[in-house]
């Protein structure tokens, strides 16, 4: 009986031994609710959050405003803050008093220090001219 249980546990403990090592481990970024929409000015373009605690969103961080009836806002944290409001660009969706507001952190890939630099127009070499010559050009055959 007792080389019954040992085999039992044996097994049990060796489950271990079949993991899959080769997967990385995903580190999920759940969507945290960071506070409530407090003011939207009439032809404004931007809300004034009223933050649930500490404010740790980034200036430029991506949120999210929803609304009780399915509505859904995009909206870019400004970095202004007065005390425990911030202010936010509304970036797409219609925003109201009221609409809970959610920070997602964006993993990034890359290590920091390291950006892909796109050349903007001022940056970018000048265009050549195709070059042209002058003479006489030979008659086809």
């Amino acid at each position: 009986m007792r080389a019954l249980l040992l085999v039992a546990l044996a097994g049990l403990s060796s489950c271990s031994l079949f993991k899959d090592e080769d997967k990385p481990e995903v580190s999920e970024t759940k969507p945290s609710l960071v506070g409530r929409i407090a003011s939207v000015p009439e032809g404004g373009d931007f809300v004034l959050i009223e933050s649930y605690g500490t404010w740790r969103v980034p200036d430029g961080g991506m949120l999210t405003g929803i609304g009780t009836e399915g509505r859904a806002s995009n909206l870019l944290a400004t970095g202004e803050k007065l005390g425990q409001f911030s202010a936010a660009d509304i970036r797409s969706g219609v925003a109201k008093v009221g609409d809970s507001v959610y920070f997602r952190p964006i993993k990034d890939d890359k290590p920091p220090g390291e950006f892909v630099e796109t050349p903007s127009a001022s940056q970018a070499p000048p265009a050549t001219e195709p070059k042209t010559t002058t003479g006489d050009i030979p008659a086809k055959p």
